[in-house]
Formats: structure tokens, C-alpha cells, sequence
């Protein structure tokens, strides 16, 4: 992933679902939307992405006023297009309506000097499922300081 640089990655959607496949999808994005991103202020906490007459949009993405933009600025809560292949598009499109998963964004990332975004086909986490995470990690916690503890 070298030819990557991350903008910025959406770990609330890891928090909230589980991750089953992700596409690379561009954006249709206007200058100062561009500009913008560059300084990273754009925030994906409540974002989504749906499928509608065979095009891919990307909603409630918060992507702030440019600084030095003039009257020419984007409004910050647009739907913005994103750019896939057919073939992914049809993809997506069955997972959302027969299989009743949930597109989101996972990360922003430059490629080629382009930005890119991950799509991630997501499933809802319940509570349980949180709460086992969590325990994962504390225990994956404790193991390492054990580790750490014993090479000393």
C-alpha cells in the first residue's frame, strides 16, 4: 500500500458493523470539495452509500467550506456521485436489496493522485457482538502486557 496515502478512515463503521467485502470507488468532486479533503476536514460519522437507477451516491457526508473559497463554494451536506464499474454497481446493488446489507464508507485515501473511496458492504453489528469485540481486544490487551512482562 505504498502507492496509498490515507486521508482519513472511518473506524466508527468498524464499531457499528461488520465489514463482509469493500470496493474502490472515485468521486465526481468539485475543487474546493477537493481542497478541502487535501486539509481534512471532512467527516464520514453519519455517512452512507446507496445504490439508485444504476448509480452509486454517497450521502450525509460532511465535507466542510473551503477556507479561501469565494462564491463559488460548495454547500457541505450535497450528495456527491461516486464511479464504479457496471459489473461492482450490480454487485452492490443485490447485496443491498436481497441480501439487506448496508454500504458504507470505510477509509479516504489518495491513489495516483486521485482520491479514492473504500466502500465497505457492511452488517449491522448487535449489542452482543460489540460487547464480544470489546472483550477481544481486552483480552488481545492483557495477553500482550503478559508477554511484555515475562521478557523482562
Amino acid at each position: 500500500m505504498a502507492d496509498h496515502k490515507e486521508i482519513i478512515n472511518n473506524r466508527q463503521a468498524f464499531h457499528e458493523f461488520i465489514i463482509n467485502d469493500k470496493f474502490e470507488a472515485g468521486a465526481v468532486l468539485q475543487g474546493t470539495e477537493v481542497k478541502s479533503i487535501m486539509a481534512g476536514r471532512i467527516q464520514l460519522k453519519d455517512s452512507y452509500v446507496s445504490v439508485r437507477d444504476g448509480e452509486v451516491w454517497l450521502l450525509n457526508a460532511h465535507i466542510s467550506p473551503y477556507s479561501h473559497g469565494n462564491k463559488q463554494n460548495h454547500d457541505p451536506l450535497r450528495t456527491r456521485k461516486l464511479l464504479l464499474h457496471k459489473r461492482e454497481i450490480a454487485k452492490l446493488e443485490k447485496e443491498t436489496t436481497q441480501k439487506g446489507m448496508t454500504l458504507v464508507v470505510t477509509s479516504l485515501y489518495w491513489k495516483n493522485g486521485r482520491i479514492k473511496f473504500e466502500i465497505g458492504v457492511a452488517r449491522g453489528k448487535k449489542l452482543y457482538d460489540k460487547r464480544e469485540t470489546e472483550m477481544k481486544k481486552t483480552v488481545d490487551k492483557e495477553t500482550r502486557q503478559q508477554l511484555k512482562q515475562n521478557l523482562r
